[in-house]
């Protein structure tokens, strides 16, 4: 029987489909199936961008040959995989024609759709050995103004190149400022000659209100009011902090933001879950009054119910941090913004264009409403003001009545005014939101160091490298500044015997410094060491040699979740100037750079190099460094280094510092081998590193107390010092994860000693990463230690940690295990 053709395809595709697509879709499905190479389609959010995806899915299971479907996360990919299988169950074919690989997870994985994360399609296009491209029709990539972000977005980029002609695109993304541009640069630089769908429309228009003259606790209540077609809610109300979303939560527990029989279904379902737990009463007793709190200071569990009570619209309101507008779909009629700005205090800035018109486009179901509403509320005070005026100006300024002319004067002089340091929002802020154009897809970030690894391990030709970063989608200096960062992480990774680099490299030049200016580099020659608190001077052995660890069964698969540690950033180390994080001394080296004009032709891949491809986590350079010293630390000392690799936000690590060391003492390696290294380097004193108590500080009043120097802190500085060019790390040492096993891993007893309960959900997150961070460093065996010891230690902490998460949310625990991310 032959084969449907493309024109029966589409005929077919569009008779299966449950309404008729709209004008952004119908014409993405037809430039699709005339296409011998693909398609761009760029359509704001809403629009339907998954129905133009599973066309060429059913392409492939009637044909068929293969397709891919790639995102750029692991959870997404979970959710695309289950969509698939119902879609492919709709069409007449069955749900194990479809796959899913993550790495970390396959089902069916040699199904005729294969759904996968982004590194997946990278890694088997880097072993074309092993995967077979000849019979794969198509390859979707959804989510794909992922491309502009720094560490995601090279993974797009090097599957683009290497793709076969023959496999034609479906790329599928938010509007984009530069679709043309783009697309002119993928026919330029990789051959691929790709149509072009795009729409600004949305189904749902979208009106925008400036909100001055209201509180919003006013406005949230003037907008629930009304019958069901009028008033203006489902509302997603967008705060920029946690701890502002429980304030406006607060705010709002007082008020009726209820109608018709909401409260007695909200109770109902309710009282069927268990909130005794942490935030439990308290978030129970918003919910009461119609109104969810979600960020990601909540447990999962907690997430989720309230993600179900907004979706049954049993909520007239959910408070949330801007996360969920790059999340989960909750569908609103309206959202509100609470400021227009983001950061530190004193030096917050007008949220990006892209952030903004994400939010902007949650507003608005297509399903349900025939418009949608953004509101930007001004700053209390600003509203204030406005109301005060207004009230002056009821009062004629030429009264000739003596008492109004005393109430007007009264009323004049207590006008309030805006506070000093405080950061304030406008209208026309708001309107150049608006107005903005949306992001554009470019080429960001550099090269990074597992990717490098990854390209390493499948060809030694730096020629094939440079063209990689060659037609990157950059401007020329950047290019040229990228080919220098690749030149110098090779050199990095030849002098740590990872790579041979061909010609030899030159060897760095010897560098002098003072360290009485302050500067922290290779001393020549070794000057004598500070007297240390025992009164005698000690010298730093030489590092033990990197181990040779054991190799994963299989390299095949392994990039499932990556987060990819950065590159080198900037200038190299022997040109620079820089400020240690420990003592915030100036870090100043020898101007000259002793690779500037060289160029290796071949890097042959060592045993070692299989090292670096075992992290996914981790910066692998680092945490090839960290093998040296983790087997010789104390127990509790490995917990402080493998916690500070997990990223924390700062508001929670305050809170979860690493103890001081009369209370959490370090251990015989630490005091007779680290510390003596870092003062012998010039990288900080005993004094800074082991400073009094707070209580016994000598500080002028209202300054901070002097914390000691985190053991995680000296690794990296440590690894500054002894890695040239070693890479971009990032570290925040705490001791969350340790504390909580000093309460037999009892989270909620933690949690509510610690005062950590608006952020349980971090810290429950913080330890499932601990646990996949164990199960990533298990199969690599640190120096001092046997893979045994080693494994069965990992293990018993893994056991603990899992059974912790356990007693707390079974079902996310599980999930997020099972997934990896």
């Amino acid at each position: 029987m032959p084969k449907p053709s493309r024109d029966d395809l589409l005929l077919q595709y569009l008779d299966r489909l449950p309404y008729e697509p709209y004008p952004v879709q119908e014409e993405a499905l037809m430039r699709y199936f005339e296409s011998d190479e693909g398609v761009l389609v760029c359509a704001p959010t809403g629009m339907g961008k998954t129905l133009i995806a599973e066309a060429a899915l059913y392409e492939a299971l009637s044909t068929g040959r293969r397709a891919y479907y790639t995102t750029p996360l692991i959870a997404l990919t979970e959710q695309k995989f289950t969509e698939v299988q119902d879609a492919a169950e709709r069409w007449g074919f069955s749900r194990e024609q479809v796959g899913l690989v993550t790495g970390n997870r396959s089902v069916n994985p040699r199904a005729t759709v294969l759904v996968v994360v982004a590194e997946i399609l990278l890694n088997r296009l880097l072993h074309k050995e092993a995967f077979d491209f000849s019979d794969v029709s198509a390859v979707v990539m959804d989510e794909f103004h992922s491309f502009a972000e720094p560490e995601r977005g090279i993974v797009w980029e090097l599957s683009l190149s290497l793709l076969p002609k023959h496999v034609r695109l479906l790329l599928l993304s938010a509007t984009v400022g530069n679709a043309s541009q783009f697309l002119s640069w993928l026919r330029t630089s990789h051959g691929r000659d790709l149509t072009l769908a795009q729409s600004k429309e949305r189904k749902v228009p979208l009106t925008c209100h400036w909100v001055g003259e209201q509180l919003l606790p006013e406005l949230l209540i003037e907008m629930v009011r009304g019958e069901e077609q009028t008033r203006k809610t489902p509302a997603l109300v967008f705060c920029f902090d946690r701890e502002r979303c429980w304030a406006v939560g607060e705010l709002l527990r007082g008020k009726d933001m209820l109608n018709g029989d909401q409260q007695a279904q909200l109770a109902e379902q309710l009282d069927a879950i268990d909130f005794s737990q942490g935030a439990g009463p308290k978030l129970k007793r918003i919910l009461m009054r119609g109104v969810g709190i979600h960020h990601a200071g909540l447990l999962p569990r907690y997430r989720r119910v309230v993600e179900t009570l907004f979706q049954q619209k049993l909520l007239s309101v959910c408070v949330c941090t801007e996360t969920l507008a790059a999340g989960i779909n909750l569908p609103a009629r309206s959202v509100v913004l609470t400021t227009l700005l983001k950061g530190p205090r004193g030096k917050k800035k007008l949220i990006g264009a892209s952030s903004a018109h994400q939010m902007f486009g949650r507003a608005g179901r297509p399903q349900f409403d025939r418009e949608g509403h953004v509101y930007a509320v001004a700053h209390e005070d600003d509203v204030k003001i406005l109301r005060h005026k207004q009230k002056i100006e009821q009062i004629p300024e030429d009264t000739k009545d003596p008492q109004l002319m005393k109430m007007r004067k009264k009323l004049v002089k207590k006008t309030p005014t805006r506070r000093e340091g405080e950061q304030y929002w406008s209208e026309a802020q708001f309107e150049k939101l608006q107005a903005a154009e949306p992001g554009k897809l470019e080429s960001r970030g550099e090269l990074p160091w597992r990717l490098l690894a990854f390209l390493l391990d499948s060809f030694s030709d730096v020629a094939t490298l440079r063209d990689v970063v060659s037609k990157r989608l950059m401007s020329e200096p950047q290019i040229a500044q990228g080919q220098k960062q690749l030149t110098r992480m090779l050199v990095t990774l030849h002098e740590q015997g990872y790579v041979t680099l061909t010609p030899t490299p030159p060897l760095p030049r010897r560098y002098v410094s003072a360290h009485s200016l302050g500067w922290y580099v290779t001393l020549t020659p070794t000057p004598p060491l500070p007297r240390s608190a025992g009164g005698s001077a000690s010298t730093a052995p030489e590092p033990a040699a990197t181990p040779e660890p054991a190799t994963p069964a299989t390299t095949q698969d392994l990039l499932a979740g990556l987060q990819l540690g950065g590159a080198p950033t900037g200038k190299p180390a022997a040109s620079t100037a820089s400020t240690s994080p420990a003592t915030g001394k100036s870090a100043a080296t020898a101007p000259a750079d002793p690779i500037a004009d060289y160029q290796p032709t071949t890097a042959h891949a060592t045993d070692k190099l299989k090292t670096l491809l075992a992290f996914r986590a981790v910066q692998p350079v680092y945490g090839a460094f960290l093998l040296d010293y983790l087997g010789q630390v104390e127990r509790h000392e490995r917990m402080q280094i493998l916690e500070s690799l997990l990223e924390m936000p700062g508001s929670v690590a305050r809170s979860v510092r690493v103890p001081f060391p009369q209370d959490l003492p370090p251990g015989e390696f630490t005091r007779e081998t680290i510390d003596p290294a870092i003062v012998k380097s010039g990288l900080a004193t005993y004094d800074e590193m082991y400073p009094p108590l707070p209580h016994e500080q000598d500080r002028p009043f209202g300054e901070p107390p002097q914390f000691p120097i985190p053991l995680a802190e000296k690794m990296h500085l440590l690894f500054q010092s002894k890695v040239r060019n070693g890479g971009r790390v990032r570290i925040t040492p705490v001791w969350a994860a340790g504390d909580l096993l000093t309460f037999n891993g009892e989270f909620n007893a933690f949690i509510t000693a610690r005062d950590l309960t608006k952020q349980e959900g971090m810290i429950f997150r913080h330890v499932l990463r601990l646990i996949l961070l164990c199960e990533e460093f298990m199969p690599l065996t640190p120096t001092g230690m046997t893979s045994e010891v080693w494994q069965s230690e990992l293990k018993e902490l893994v056991g603990l940690l899992t059974d912790s998460c356990r007693s707390i949310d079974p079902a996310c625990t599980d999930e997020v295990l099972a997934r990896g991310d």
